[in-house]
């Protein structure tokens, strides 16, 4: 099988998979949606979607959440990890879009990672989810699997990107990092794998990665 087939093959068994694709974190627009990806670092969807309604009640805008102190905001969040940073760049990021942008998300990724605690990562998805612009954020599952698919290298996030973007078309970006998202956690996570349930690994996968996998069977 080419590298296009192996691509063709994964576009369209998710696209079997996941004709609908649920956004993982829960949102109204695209300020609640930044400040629950910057919350998501290091936590996990369910846990931020059980403390951001709690914070949204509250703040579910940068006017309102400035009026907040620091010290309120790290008292909400703190179950998800990392309150500290996070409840610092939710007050900072805040302040500064309502100084610079009349409290608007902007749209770039320039101007996105400027805030303070926002990555390339955290950019790249309310650019896709929030605003519809072609982006391919990278996170530890689509990581894991362009490994195991041999299509990227696995060597960093900032390759696997690349890679990413390189080989499907930038008009299925915005779906595909999502539906790839969900096939991770469903048919190949990290933990308790099980090859025969992972149809595309087990079509088109780096054959050290499935090799490995038996070999953990076995032993």
């Amino acid at each position: 099988m080419t590298k296009q087939e192996k691509v063709e093959f994964v576009i369209n068994t998710l696209k079997d998979l996941y004709p609908e694709i649920p956004i993982p974190l829960d949102h109204k627009d695209p300020y609640t949606l930044l400040i629950a990806v910057l919350m998501s670092a290091q936590s996990t969807d369910v846990r931020v979607n059980q403390i951001t309604p709690l914070l949204f009640k509250k703040a579910d805008n940068p006017f309102d959440m400035v009026k907040l102190t620091v010290e309120e905001i790290r008292n909400i969040i703190r179950p998800v990890g990392l309150s500290p940073m996070k409840s610092k760049g939710i007050h900072g990021l805040s302040q500064i879009l309502i100084d610079k942008y009349n409290g608007e998300v902007p749209k770039t990724y320039e101007a996105l990672e400027e805030l303070p605690a926002v990555g390339h990562k955290t950019a790249a998805v309310v650019l896709s989810q929030a605003f519809g612009i072609p982006a391919f954020p990278v996170d530890t599952h689509i990581q894991r699997l362009m490994y195991r698919w041999n299509l990227s290298s696995g060597k960093n996030v900032v390759q696997t990107e690349k890679d990413a973007k390189r080989l499907f078309p930038e008009a299925l970006w915005n779906d595909l990092h999502l539906q790839i998202i969900w096939y991770g956690r469903q048919y190949s996570p990290a933990r308790g794998w099980d090859l025969d349930k992972d149809i595309i690994t087990k079509t088109i996968g780096r054959k050290s990665e499935i090799d490995k996998y038996y070999k953990s069977k076995k032993s």
